[in-house]
């Protein structure tokens, strides 16, 4: 069955670039980003690990800890891993999960055999501390991930996980946002005793808190 939004994050042991990991207890008390690859050897994955280690920063300061996945051996893993560094510039600094029995890519649902009965898609799962699938987005083969909207996409669940609040289209950190529709004006008197604007009943614009 697949996966859905709200569902706990399957737990596995697997063996990566950095040992083997117990993969709840890597997350600890973190949000996590787990996300799919094709293959090793392969040039859209080769820039897409190689921006995630360059930015590892930023998903460190949002306590995010990422972890890859591709369906090659380790052997396979280890020898990719120096070309990362020669094209991309940068080392890989998380783990990369070697899934040759494709025992986590079935857990998660990360092969559709309409598009290839071998390999996984680009999958992104959005786990948070207490283990929920959050967020899952899916890509095709031939189309490279954005890490700015990843680190969107996390800005907002981690905002709306704390706070009575959406994100609107579009929102980047420190922009407006919406009073969730669950929260009633006398609730939200009490949530946001600054007041807001109302565009309609449904449409109440507040100033990201927090902030």
């Amino acid at each position: 069955m697949s996966l859905r939004l709200g569902d706990e994050a399957p737990n596995f042991t697997a063996e990566t670039t950095d040992g083997t990991l117990d993969f709840h207890q890597y997350l600890g008390d973190n949000w996590g980003l787990l996300f799919s690859h094709p293959a090793d050897f392969t040039p859209v994955c080769t820039t897409e690990l190689g921006a995630f280690a360059k930015r590892k920063a930023e998903f460190d300061k949002r306590n995010v800890k990422i972890i890859g996945l591709s369906v090659d051996p380790m052997e396979s893993h280890k020898g990719w891993v120096p070309d990362i560094e020669e094209t991309q510039g940068t080392a890989l600094n998380y783990p990369l999960i070697a899934d040759p029995d494709r025992k986590v890519a079935e857990l998660y649902d990360m092969i559709h055999p309409a598009m290839n009965e071998k390999v996984t898609v680009r999958s992104v799962f959005f786990i948070s501390p207490d283990k929920k699938v959050k967020c899952i987005i899916t890509y095709p083969q031939t189309t490279g991930r954005n890490i700015d909207e990843v680190l969107r996409v996390i800005d907002s669940l981690q905002l709306t996980a704390s706070y009575s609040v959406a994100t609107p289209v579009n929102w980047q950190q420190g922009e407006d946002v919406i009073i969730a529709a669950s929260v009633s004006d006398e609730v939200a008197k009490e949530k946001f005793p600054d007041g807001w604007k109302t565009v309609k009943p449904y449409l109440r614009i507040v100033p990201q808190p927090g902030k």
